[in-house]
């Protein structure tokens, strides 16, 4: 059997598709695309892999084309259909997708943008437009452009400029450009994508931000540059990672954890301090950082599961927040700071106790200080970094 699977584009198809339409002794595709192209053939609806295999299997001539939306390479249904069994002689024929025709309305390249589809997958916005990029979006159902733009305006996005194609290549076709904020409750067809420019963001370094970068205040404590560039290295985190960061201060390690992965969760129980982080996160550009005010345990419930944990501040119950982190994901790596024999020895010990593979490094920093003419080195507190991860 002859199976051709069309990306029949937007708004109109490809003369290699047409030729394999007309060929075609069976069409298999959703009610929509049928309307448009099927003319006098036989025709089956089936929108799913399962149903359109099972279609293609019972089907009674040589020659079928199952029809996609958009091109058959970027977020098409085909990819779930591939490969077709070894006795279907399969071929594939693209159509022009949408982020080719969006930026052809635009009069932009399209090369250097970031593609993310909202459309039935798990997408955050946020994130996406913390890589330095444009970034094209496939929108659909819930996750609208009017949805999209209000999770950037929440993160303190509004501002960003974005565009919106609606209904590209049909007489209804409408392209809006506004801030984020201004499209945040507006209403917009079903097939829609959208494009948002970056988000402003420092120019990316390695962990370690200078101490002197961040905003302070009288009795916030905040974990210094070495320690903080320990206990990422401790931590590895890549840039899918969700983070959690509990106790959270000044934010310093929220938001350099911010700069390395994909989402973060800071939780601290004192206002002043949240307020801090707040300012400190919209200085350097971590707008995916999610600041959360609570005390842990308790303020961890209800959080996406996390790959990595940094706990600098406990408020006394260490233990009861180590149990909780390992019931949220027992293979998440855990880093401690702790500047007291007694919480390095509860760290310490509960992560045994929970089966993680155990270590402890203390981290001694001296700096130094103008004298007079003369240079003079001060010893700062050491601090213990407990981490753990699962064996």
């Amino acid at each position: 059997m002859n199976v051709t699977l069309i990306g029949c584009g937007c708004g109109d198809i490809t003369g290699d598709a047409r030729t394999a339409i007309s060929e075609a002794g069976l069409l298999i595709g959703s009610k929509r695309l049928l309307d448009a192209y099927g003319e006098d053939k036989p025709q089956i609806e089936a929108v799913t892999a399962e149903t359109i295999a099972a279609a293609i299997r019972k089907a009674d001539c040589d020659t079928v084309c199952v029809l996609f939306s958009g091109d058959s390479g970027f977020h098409s249904g085909a990819r779930l259909l591939l490969p077709l069994p070894e006795d279907c002689d399969t071929r594939v024929i693209p159509g022009v997708s949408s982020v080719q025709l969006f930026a052809a309305r635009l009069q932009r390249p399209w090369q250097d943008w970031l593609l993310r589809s909202a459309h039935g997958t798990d997408c955050d916005a946020v994130e996406s437009v913390c890589h330095g990029r444009p970034v094209f979006f496939l929108t659909g159902g819930k996750r609208s452009p009017a949805a999209l733009c209000r999770e950037l305006t929440d993160a303190g996005l509004g501002f960003l400029s974005v565009h919106v194609g609606e209904d590209l290549g049909t007489a209804r076709e409408r392209i809006t450009h506004a801030s984020a904020a201004a499209l945040a409750e507006r209403d917009f067809s079903p097939l829609s994508v959208m494009l948002c420019e970056p988000a402003p963001r420092p120019e990316r370094r390695v962990p370690g931000i200078p101490d002197a970068e961040f905003l302070r205040a009288e009795k916030i404590p905040m974990t210094r540059q070495e320690v903080r560039a320990a206990a990422l290295s401790k931590l590895g985190v890549g840039p899918e990672d969700v983070c959690w960061d509990i106790g959270a201060g000044t934010g310093s390690v929220s938001v350099e954890l911010a700069l390395q992965c994909r989402v973060v969760y800071g939780i601290e129980r004192e206002a002043a301090a949240l307020a801090l982080a707040e300012e400190n996160r919209k200085k350097h550009g971590a707008w995916n950082l999610r600041l959360i005010k609570g005390e842990a345990p308790g303020a961890l419930s209800g959080l996406p599961v996390p790959d990595a944990v940094f706990v600098g501040g406990s408020g006394g119950r260490l233990r009861e927040i180590l149990h909780a982190v390992q019931e949220a994901n027992p293979k998440a790596r855990v880093c401690v700071a702790a500047i007291t024999l007694e919480a390095l020895h509860t760290s310490f010990t509960t992560l045994r106790e929970l089966a993680y593979a155990a270590e402890v490094t203390q981290v001694s920093v001296t700096r130094s200080r103008p004298a007079g003419g003369l240079t003079l080195m001060l010893a700062q507190n050491p601090v213990y970094l407990i981490c753990g991860v699962a064996p």
